[in-house]
């Protein structure tokens, strides 16, 4: 059969694995896909040394890929926002199939772009943008496409994951552990992105969307961060039996959607409290299935190629489909267009247990005065400890609350912090249960 021509945009990390594995398993490639694929041309600002270029097409110049009229798809791997939106909106212009990493893209831009696609009848595969090799979004859109997804949960930012997993294993702080990974290669030079839970809110964004039939919605995610997170909120969690996670969870319920990444308590029982290290992780639940839970590398060369890859092989089999008999880009069809779909929650609106820790004045009343509070905004506890304070010490008081309202709990924490008995913030972490029944 006719091969299928590939244009790969972007030489890099992702970009060299992806050369790699296309040229070292090509004939495997060719079987599974019924068709050669080959890489006709590649659009780099430089070279790889980890790929042997020799016999290939090379241009500086990205866009003379998306415009060549020998090229049937288009592997977007430059990453950011506008050039590669400019690139993926070119390269469809032209009757371009797109294959993308690129979760910033789609998770700001994906709209636009699939309809741009939708008006000229061609595929954008998109499954290595969330968790780089685990097939997560392949499961939901086809896999569980037979399930009313409950929730999901994921460890979908290897950065933060080894973070915690060391400070936790090793009792260092966050500021040496993250020297390490950028040291290590793990974070980059400005680590915003992972550690504030930005990236992490991308991937979240667009699982989402295939998980509810939302339109992606990046904007109305909350996102925190885990530089907060001292080793003795991860000592206290351990001593009360949990293990914290930077979690992004999305959760349907009878109001809206929950979209949120932060810092969370989570039981030691539960499987995502045995994802350590960079690794990632996302638990899906399911009516008819139940938990199930997708585990693996989630990021890096190969891994992330081996998503690319699988994505250029669909694209293959599916390039003489008519489009309207194709997987629809976030499973739902019509999602932009459904105005009876269900809204994301504010923050304010969701239901959460929570840790809280803060540090008072050691004299009496002080406890009772904290549990007034709490007691206004119908709050209750379900478990304190008090740290001895030492001689002119403040004492650190540390508390499980049973489920609130989250507007409930910034009133409260509102209020504790004005009081003169409080020294600084108050720490507070959301805890799940994250049923598994």
């Amino acid at each position: 059969m006719k091969p299928v021509r590939v244009g790969i945009c972007g030489l890099g990390t992702v970009g060299g694995g992806t050369f790699n594995v296309l040229t070292r398993n090509a004939d495997e490639i060719a079987r599974r896909a019924g068709r050669p694929i080959v890489i006709e041309q590649i659009g780099a600002r430089r070279d790889n040394p980890l790929c042997d270029l020799s016999s290939a097409k090379v241009t500086r110049d990205i866009f003379e890929v998306a415009r060549n009229p020998d090229i049937d798809v288009v592997v977007e791997l430059i990453g950011g926002y506008e050039v590669a939106r400019q690139l993926v909106l070119e390269a469809i212009s032209h009757g371009k199939h797109v294959v993308t990493a690129n979760k910033a893209l789609i998770a700001v831009h994906g709209s636009e772009i699939f309809r741009a696609a939708a008006e000229r009848g061609v595929i954008v595969a998109f499954e290595a943008a969330v968790a780089g090799g685990i097939p997560v979004i392949k499961s939901l859109r086809e896999g569980l496409g037979a399930n009313r997804i409950q929730w999901l949960a994921g460890i979908i930012n290897g950065t933060g994951n080894y973070i915690l997993t060391h400070m936790r294993d090793e009792g260092r702080t966050f500021e040496d552990v993250l020297a390490e990974a950028q040291a290590l290669g793990y974070a980059e030079a400005d680590p915003t992105f992972d550690i504030e839970g930005i990236d992490a809110a991308h991937k979240l964004t667009i699982l989402a969307s295939i998980a509810f039939g939302v339109p992606l919605q990046f904007d109305k995610t909350y996102t925190e961060g885990i530089s907060r997170i001292t080793s003795e909120d991860i000592e206290q969690a351990d001593n009360l039996g949990y293990i914290i996670k930077h979690l992004g969870i999305a959760r349907r319920t009878d109001g809206g959607v929950e979209l949120r990444v932060h810092p969370t308590l989570i039981p030691k029982t539960r499987l995502l409290a045995n994802v350590h290290g960079v690794k990632n992780a996302i638990e899906v639940m399911g009516d008819a299935v139940g938990p199930t839970l997708y585990y693996g590398a989630g990021a890096g060369a190969e891994p992330t190629a081996s998503a690319v890859v699988a994505d250029i092989l669909d694209v293959a089999r599916d390039i003489a489909t008519e489009h309207n008999y194709r997987t629809p880009y976030l499973a739902f069809i019509g999602i932009d267009d459904d105005q009876d779909r269900l809204p994301i929650l504010p923050m304010e609106r969701i239901v959460s247990a929570y840790y809280l820790r803060l540090s008072a004045v050691d004299r009496p009343g002080v406890l009772a005065r904290v549990a007034m509070i709490l007691a206004e905004q119908e709050i209750s506890i379900e478990s304190l400890i008090q740290k001895e304070a030492k001689s002119g010490d403040l004492a650190t008081i540390i508390m499980l609350t049973h489920a609130v309202r989250e507007a409930n709990m910034n009133a409260a924490i509102l209020s504790l912090e004005a009081l003169d008995d409080i020294a600084g913030p108050v720490t507070r972490i959301r805890v799940e249960n994250l049923d598994e029944q």
